[in-house]
């Protein structure tokens, strides 16, 4: 029995000991653990603000250049009114496809209302195209597109633009 006592004088402590090691060193593990994932977090959003600024100016380029009114002062007005339809429509599409990365750096709102935008001065562009004659021209195509945009409360791509100055603002 005595050695029995002894032998519990000498486990005891040594479990205790163990013990409380073990709790020490796993709980200075966790914190490196949890600083090392803050640091990375920060290295990456080190690196991630200016891709997402970036995608959020490129997007409101995109939105600039595809306003109805800015696409036909570019655009060729000497051709018919069905040829300028289709060049105004292929400005939209290669301008978007160009710019169609850029959504994996934006809000899924951000990039909905790019969307909306781009879809609302596609239907501008061919609502005025159905209210042409068969012999219109380019020129008569532009100022029917102009006479609409200036119809509208506010043009689909300046709300869009204020949709995403105002998620800058609240997220930088």
């Amino acid at each position: 029995m005595d050695q029995l006592f002894d032998i519990l004088k000498l486990i005891l402590p040594a479990g205790i000991v163990f013990l409380t090691t073990y709790y020490l060193v796993k709980n200075f593990l966790d914190q490196e653990k949890g600083k090392k994932a803050i640091d990375l977090k920060l290295a990456n959003q080190a690196v991630l603000t200016p891709l997402r600024l970036q995608a959020y100016e490129r997007m409101v380029l995109f939105l600039e250049r595809i306003n109805p009114n800015s696409m036909v002062m570019r655009a060729n007005k000497a051709v018919s009114a069905p040829i300028l339809q289709a060049e105004l429509l292929k400005i939209i599409r290669n301008e978007f496809e160009h710019n169609l990365s850029q959504q994996i750096y934006m809000s899924n709102k951000a990039w909905e209302a790019v969307v909306q935008a781009k879809e609302e001065t596609v239907k501008i562009i061919n609502v005025s195209a159905s209210k042409m004659g068969p012999n219109a021209t380019g020129m008569d195509l532009a100022q029917i597109i102009v006479t609409i945009s200036s119809q509208l409360t506010e043009l689909p791509a300046k709300a869009a633009i204020e949709f995403i100055k105002r998620e800058i603002g609240k997220e930088f």
